[in-house]
């Protein structure tokens, strides 16, 4: 069987970071999704989930200095799961999403 790992995000940048990896250059950013549901009392609750990208530059890439905080964008890309040590020797881990294309929505 083969398996699938993609996922497709569109929403709001919350803070983003470009920097430098050798010769190619490296988008990290935060995105917000939001989801709109009510209740059966009628009342309605928003959430909002915060994701982890990263883009390198290269196709499918816009220009990184056009993404900021408030600017809408559409990635997609895969999941993958960061493991690390923290300071205090605890196994910590998050996700984040590898993009293979990122568009700036206006």
């Amino acid at each position: 069987m083969e398996s699938i790992n993609r996922i497709e995000l569109q929403g709001v940048v919350g803070n983003s970071r470009i920097t430098q990896v050798g010769t190619s250059t490296v988008l990290r950013f935060r995105l917000a999704t939001n989801e709109r549901f009510s209740y059966r009392d009628g009342s309605v609750h928003e959430e909002t989930t915060w994701h982890s990208v990263t883009a390198w530059s290269g196709k499918g890439m816009p220009d990184f200095s056009k993404i900021d905080k408030g600017t809408c964008v559409h990635a997609t890309g895969r999941l993958r799961e960061i493991r690390y040590n923290d300071s205090d020797g605890n196994s910590k881990s998050f996700y984040e999403v590898l993009a293979t294309e990122v568009r700036i929505i206006n």
